[in-house]
């Protein structure tokens, strides 16, 4: 056992308990639209819901989506940071500063820019817009062919580009996994913290983790190339939502004794 996992079992009301959502929750299917959590995953995150200080979800997704797809209006004590922390969902409420004004530029440009890769998809996700090439015939070379067009448009209306496991996602500037995660921790006084995720995105919550001082833990559920990055590799959700209810059994247990 590690010493962040040691920490949360002999603390529980200090530990944070951080998730993504894509990938680590919800299997990562052709459609983004038709992503849903793993069918044990409300259920679990309901129980550590009530057996551990926060819970929180930190994704690239609108946070309305997330709770949505997830289920998760009725997990207690949650909070969805949306956007890479931009959006924040807590009790059934929403808050969020105005759009960036560049997202309207690349909503006009972005069809031109994809329109000659058969299979590639924009997704609109209100605060950020996405590119996916996961439907392409040949998905990388679509990724790799897209990069520089996409980032050209980035810079020239003050965006970021966020890459992903084939998805290039034109965002705000300023924040990332890492940034959001490193708040929520100050702001709940953790002496605790695990966090799990499965694509690039999630590397600099697994640094905020691991920058935070902490008794930490991160886990990794994608690719074995980015497996090196953390200290628990498990399955896909499938492994998380295991992992999470076998925490949840013992922290039960604990609490009964």
């Amino acid at each position: 056992m590690t010493e962040g996992l040691e920490a949360i079992l002999a603390d529980p009301a200090g530990a944070v308990i951080g998730l993504d959502f894509d990938g680590t929750l919800a299997p990562i299917v052709p459609d983004p639209e038709a992503a849903r959590i793993h069918p044990a995953g409300p259920g679990v995150l309901a129980r550590l819901g009530d057996l551990v200080g926060s819970l929180v979800i930190v994704t690239g997704r609108p946070a309305g989506t997330a709770v949505e797809y997830g289920s998760l209006a009725g997990v207690p004590g949650l909070v969805v940071l949306g956007h890479y922390g931009l959006e924040r969902w807590e009790a059934g409420r929403l808050t969020a500063p105005p759009a960036h004004p560049g997202l309207a530029r690349v909503r006009a440009e972005l069809p031109r820019i994809v329109a000659g890769f058969d299979g590639v998809r924009i997704e609109d996700k209100d605060r950020a817009v996405a590119v996916h090439t996961r439907r392409a015939a040949h998905p990388q070379a679509a990724l790799d062919a897209l990069r520089g067009p996409v980032a050209e448009l980035a810079a020239g209306t003050g965006l970021a580009v966020e890459p992903g496991k084939f998805v290039l996602e034109l965002r705000p500037p300023g924040t990332d996994k890492g940034v959001a995660l490193g708040a929520f921790l100050r702001e709940r006084s953790a002496r605790s913290v695990l966090f799990a995720g499965d694509d690039l995105g999630d590397l600099a919550a697994f640094a905020a983790v691991r920058a935070s001082g902490l008794p930490g833990v991160t886990v990794f559920s994608g690719s074995a190339e980015l497996s090196v990055e953390a200290d628990i590799v498990v399955d896909g959700p499938t492994g998380v939502v295991e992992l999470l209810g076998s925490i949840a059994d013992a922290l039960s247990v604990s609490r009964s004794a």
